[in-house]
């Protein structure tokens, strides 16, 4: 097969469809690999690491998507990608097609076959190209959480992790999914006490020292608790948008 990856130019997307080691897995198995010039470079890998384990360098976009069986990208296409796409390119990239009117008539319309990673499952059930970004996201949200508790940025003036003397803040996950669990374990790891809220309804108060040990398991409802925290973060996803 011939593959594509093409430079994201989605707003501020400066990740890339594929790494030089997973080229090199793809390029072993007898396929062709197309990438454009400087794809890469934003995450870290010139064109050169590329070209080392054998792909071949296109200087376009127009040219990648004209050369490709399939594209492989990390964000949906946005309008001036559309008119590049083909009835019958396979198209492998995170779409979101509930959220987005446009772009689902766009590919109805040009006939593309999509395959959207958000709906790629196992046999659990489970969406292995998901839980990589909710990772990331439950990380993010603790970490952004904290600086928004900052004065300047109109938060209360509240070091999460607090300092000898003063205590730290309390957050509250409502929650424990991949994103509830890493928001945890990010905000364990700055010091502060935290109270997630799991699927079913428990509580648990966790240790300072690591998010995986309750020192306390409680069951009641999220409204009494909402007080308690200085920061409260969300890991439900919603059915309708997948997001």
């Amino acid at each position: 097969m011939i593959i594509g990856v093409p430079k994201e130019i989605k707003n501020n997307e400066n990740r890339v469809g594929m790494t030089p080691s997973g080229v090199a897995e793809i390029v072993k198995r007898g396929h062709t690999v197309y990438i454009q010039h400087t794809a890469g470079i934003n995450s870290g890998f010139p064109d050169a690491a590329y070209t080392a384990v054998g792909a071949q360098i296109l200087p376009t976009m127009e040219e990648v998507y004209a050369i490709a069986e399939m594209i492989v990208k990390v964000k949906e296409p946005i309008a001036p990608e559309y008119k590049l796409i083909r009835k019958g390119q396979l198209l492998f990239t995170y779409f979101h097609f509930a959220s987005d009117k446009e772009l689902t008539l766009a590919m109805i319309e040009n006939g593309s076959v999509c395959l959207a990673y958000e709906t790629v499952e196992k046999a659990d059930h489970s969406l292995p190209l998901l839980i990589p970004m909710s990772e990331v996201a439950g990380r993010m949200a603790t970490q952004e959480g904290a600086r928004f508790l900052e004065r300047p940025q109109g938060g209360k003036g509240i070091l999460l992790g607090g300092v000898p003397g003063v205590k730290p803040a309390k957050v509250l996950i409502l929650g424990g999914g991949i994103v509830g669990s890493n928001a945890a374990q990010m905000a364990a790891g700055m010091g502060r006490r935290n109270y997630r809220r799991h699927k079913f309804g428990t509580i648990a108060l966790f240790k300072r020292n690591s998010a995986s040990q309750c020192k306390d398991s409680l069951r009641f409802g999220i409204t009494p608790e909402n007080g308690i925290a200085d920061r409260r973060l969300g890991d439900r996803i919603c059915p309708h948008t997948g997001r």
